[in-house]
C-alpha cells in the first residue's frame, strides 16, 4: 500500500493552489482529480489583489499574468438603463503589490498550476480517479479510490487528506457534516461567447442589471470572451432556456449570432451556504466543498485559495515539526467568518440585482454630486483562531511593501512567517528566523507607526499573527508561535 504526507481530492484552482503550496516544503502528494483531464471551457472569470499574492507565492505570476487583463469594475443600472450603484476597480497597484481585480480564463490558470506541479518530483496526479471510501485512523487517512478508466481498486494511506472537490464533495460526505442554507437560492442560466471580432457598443467592465422583470449580468472578460448571466423565470424550463433559440433572442439587444460563437452554456443554481465542520481528524474540505455563494462579488473561486493559503502552512508546520496539531482546528474559525461576510454581501448585491434597490450592500458606499451610490471592496479579518483577539492588528494582512533591493516582500520572504523589527526594537528567540528589520524602510516604519506597533509576527500566509511594543512582548510572542517562524 502506497502512503503519502498529503493526498488531494479535486484538481480545480483550489486543490492547485493548495498542492503547489505544500509542493513548495518538499512533501510527497497525490491528487486524485475524478475527470481525465482539466476541463477546458471557462468557469470562474475573476480574482483579486490578495489571490495574486498567493500566485506570486507560488511562483506563476511570471507566465500567468500574459493571460489576464485588469477588471475595470462594475456598474448596477436599472430596467432603464440609469447608473444606480459603482464599483469602480482603479487602475492602481495596491497594498499587496498587484491590481485590485483582474479577469481570467480558467483554463488557462489550470494549465499554470498543472505545471508548476510538474516541476516537484514528490507530486503525483491520477485522473480518473473516483474517490468512494475515507476513513481516519490515528495516524493516517485510509482511502479507497477506483480508476473508472479500468475500474481498478487502489488503497492508499495519508498523513493527511483534503477534499477540494467543489459543491458535490465526495469527502463531505464521508466526513458526514451537512451544508447550512444562508438563504439566497436562484436558479441562473450561464452563457458563454467568443467574439469573432471585436464590438464597441458592448461594455469594457461588468454590467449588473437590476431590472425586476429580467435580472441579468454582463462581463467583460479576456482577449474576445464575454458572458452574460440571467435568472430563469419560473415557467420556463431548463430545456427550453438552453436552446440556441431562446438564447440568441434573448442576446438580441446585445449581439447578433453572426458576430460570435456560443462557447459554452449552462445552468447554475446560486446556493448560499456553509459546512458545518471543515475537519474531521486527519481529514479537511476547502473551496466549494466547504462553502457556496452566489457569483456577483467574483469572490467563490477566491475564498477557495484563501481556505488553502490558511490551511496549507499549518499542515506543513504539523509535517515538518510535528506541532501540536490543535493548529489545525483554527483552520475554520479563522476562514469561515472570514468567507461568510464574502457570503452576505454576494446575497446582498443579488438581491440588489434583483431590483431591490433600497438594500445596503455593504458599509462602505457613498454617493458623488450626481448622486450615484459607489461601492468599495471589502477585506474582512480572519475570524478567531491564533493569537489574541484583543490585538486590533491581529488578522490583517499585511501589505507588501518594497525592500531595498526592490524585491517584493514575498519573493523575499516565500515560505516562513516573519519578525518585523522598529529601530531599537530587539528581541529573544530569533535564531534561524526570518527577521526584517525596518531601518531605513520608511514606508514600512510608517506603516507600523500607523497601527500603534513597534514590531509585529506575519503569519506564512502574510496575516498578521499580532503585534508588540516592546522587545519583551515580541520575545513571548514568538516563543509562543515559533512554528510559524521554522
Amino acid at each position: 500500500m502506497k502512503e503519502f504526507d498529503i493526498t488531494i481530492v479535486g484538481l480545480g484552482p483550489a486543490g492547485g493552489t493548495l498542492a503547489n503550496l505544500l509542493a513548495m516544503h518538499g512533501f510527497s502528494i497525490l491528487i486524485l482529480d475524478k475527470e481525465k483531464s482539466f476541463y477546458p471551457l471557462p468557469r470562474a472569470v475573476h480574482f483579486d489583489d490578495e489571490i495574486m499574492r498567493v500566485f506570486q507565492t507560488i511562483g506563476i505570476t511570471k507566465d500567468f499574468l500574459k493571460y489576464t487583463i485588469i477588471n475595470k469594475g462594475t456598474k448596477f443600472v436599472n430596467s432603464k438603463q440609469k447608473v444606480i450603484l459603482d464599483w469602480p476597480r482603479p487602475k492602481k497597484i495596491t497594498d499587496n503589490g498587484w491590481y485590485p481585480s483582474y479577469r481570467f480564463h480558467q483554463p488557462d490558470l489550470e494549465k499554470q498550476l498543472r505545471k508548476k506541479l510538474k516541476s516537484y518530483k514528490k507530486v503525483f496526479i491520477e485522473q480518473n480517479a473516483n474517490v468512494v471510501k475515507i476513513t481516519n485512523s490515528k495516524n493516517n487517512v485510509n482511502i479507497k479510490y477506483v480508476n473508472s478508466n479500468n475500474n481498478k481498486i487502489f488503497y492508499i494511506k495519508s498523513k493527511y487528506l483534503v477534499g477540494c472537490d467543489g459543491a458535490n464533495s465526495i469527502t463531505r460526505t464521508q466526513m458526514k457534516t451537512r451544508m447550512d442554507n444562508l438563504g439566497f437560492t436562484q436558479k441562473w442560466a450561464v452563457v458563454d461567447l467568443i467574439l469573432k471580432k471585436n464590438k464597441k457598443n458592448l461594455p469594457d467592465r461588468t454590467i449588473q442589471y437590476s431590472n425586476p422583470k429580467q435580472p441579468a449580468t454582463y462581463c467583460r472578460n479576456v482577449g474576445r470572451r464575454r458572458r452574460w448571466e440571467f435568472a430563469i423565470k419560473k415557467d420556463l424550463n431548463d430545456k427550453m432556456v438552453l436552446s440556441e433559440n431562446y438564447i440568441w433572442n434573448f442576446l438580441k439587444p446585445w449581439i447578433k449570432k453572426s458576430e460570435a460563437i456560443l462557447e459554452r452554456k449552462t445552468i447554475y443554481t446560486f446556493k448560499s451556504a456553509i459546512a458545518r465542520k471543515w475537519r474531521k481528524g486527519r481529514i479537511f474540505i476547502a473551496g466549494d466543498a466547504a462553502h457556496l455563494m452566489p457569483p456577483f462579488m467574483g469572490q467563490g473561486m477566491c475564498a477557495g485559495i484563501r481556505d488553502a493559503s490558511n490551511l496549507a502552512w499549518k499542515i506543513a508546520s504539523c509535517l515538518r515539526i510535528k506541532h501540536n496539531e490543535a493548529i489545525l482546528n483554527s483552520y475554520q474559525s479563522e476562514r469561515s467568518l472570514n468567507v461568510k461576510e464574502y457570503i452576505e454581501t454576494t446575497m446582498r448585491m443579488g438581491e440588489f440585482v434583483n431590483a431591490v434597490e433600497s438594500i445596503q450592500i455593504t458599509k462602505n458606499i457613498s454617493s458623488n454630486d450626481q448622486g450615484v451610490k459607489s461601492m468599495q471592496s471589502i477585506k474582512p479579518k480572519l475570524g478567531k483562531g491564533l493569537g489574541q483577539l484583543k490585538d486590533k492588528n491581529r488578522g490583517k494582512i499585511f501589505p507588501q511593501f518594497k525592500l531595498k533591493n526592490k524585491k517584493n516582500l514575498d519573493d523575499y520572504f516565500s515560505k516562513k512567517g516573519i519578525i518585523i523589527l522598529s529601530s531599537g526594537i530587539r528581541a529573544k528567540n530569533i535564531k534561524n528566523c526570518s527577521l526584517l528589520k525596518v531601518k531605513n524602510l520608511k514606508s514600512i516604519s510608517a506603516y507600523l507607526k500607523n497601527i500603534n506597533s513597534k514590531a509585529i509576527l506575519v503569519r506564512p500566509d502574510r496575516f498578521i499573527l499580532g503585534s508588540a511594543n516592546s522587545g519583551k512582548q515580541i520575545s513571548s510572542l514568538i516563543k509562543k508561535n515559533s512554528f510559524i517562524l521554522r
